[in-house]
């Protein structure tokens, strides 16, 4: 097993589930690593930014005794990611960013987020962000693959209300992050489902325009949670990354 290991950082609202059959397989050859985001629960909970996760992540990484790491992150888990490249640098050797983005929130997408928030939190339930099902999976994934819809419905109903609210204001509140990536000299893979309608491939290409030593990778008929819908493609794709850390490293 290489010294090197992938750390994996998951969507909302979801945990580390999420990644479990990409973690099965690339934990075959690598030491994989796939914290909960944010630490805490309740009261405990940091001030709601995405650099309380990313220095949370800094912590499990070293805690575990070993980086630079590659670090991969889907949608919320990318945007944990660049923070912690941004405020970790020294702790990011390759950067998987998977159906994520490097820029900030519309105006409006952050009051949505905020509003989001809210009514969770009103609600003490996670019964407003239950429908998400219908947008993080793709067309083809929700037609022909049922069993998938359950699986991420029942991780979403399984989440605390407050790690929902509290990730939903963190999220409103991130900076564009493109300059990070502009920035960083290390290798870089984007991946995107085609029928990603959440970010999305031009999202995607941006990325790869602005990271020097990026490759762009497109899942065929998955949506914004291509982990779930494609593992084997994800792994594939994240294989190849690590691959590429550790020559760069040779």
């Amino acid at each position: 097993m290489t010294d090197a290991p992938m750390v994996l950082l998951h969507a909302f609202p979801l945990d580390h589930r999420m990644w479990q059959d990409v973690a099965g397989a690339l934990g075959r050859t690598r030491h994989v690593l796939a914290p909960d985001l944010p630490v805490g629960s309740g009261e405990t909970l940091p001030e709601p930014t995405l650099d309380a996760a990313a220095d949370h992540v800094a912590d499990v990484i070293r805690a575990a005794g070993r980086g630079p790491a590659v670090v991969v992150g889907l949608s919320m888990g990318g945007y944990v990611a660049l923070a912690l490249l941004e405020r970790h640098p020294e702790l990011v050797s390759g950067l998987g960013l998977v159906d994520t983005k490097s820029v900030a929130d519309t105006a409006e997408a952050a009051t949505h987020r905020l509003g989001v928030a809210q009514d969770v939190e009103d609600a003490g339930t996670v019964d407003p962000v239950r429908g998400m099902t219908g947008v993080l999976l793709g067309e083809s994934t929700r037609a022909a693959r049922p069993e998938i819809v359950d699986r991420v419905a029942a991780w979403i109903g399984e989440q605390d209300p407050a790690r929902v609210a509290w990730a939903q204001r963190a999220m409103a509140a991130r900076p564009d992050r493109t300059h990070v990536l502009r920035a960083f000299e290390g290798p870089v893979t984007v991946v995107v489902g085609d029928e990603d309608t959440v970010t999305g491939v031009d999202a995607a290409d941006h990325m790869v325009a602005a990271a020097p030593r990026a490759l762009r990778v497109v899942v065929p008929r998955v949506g914004h949670l291509s982990a779930v819908e494609d593992p084997a493609a994800v792994t594939t794709a994240l294989a190849e990354l690590a691959q590429r850390v550790d020559t760069a490293a040779g």
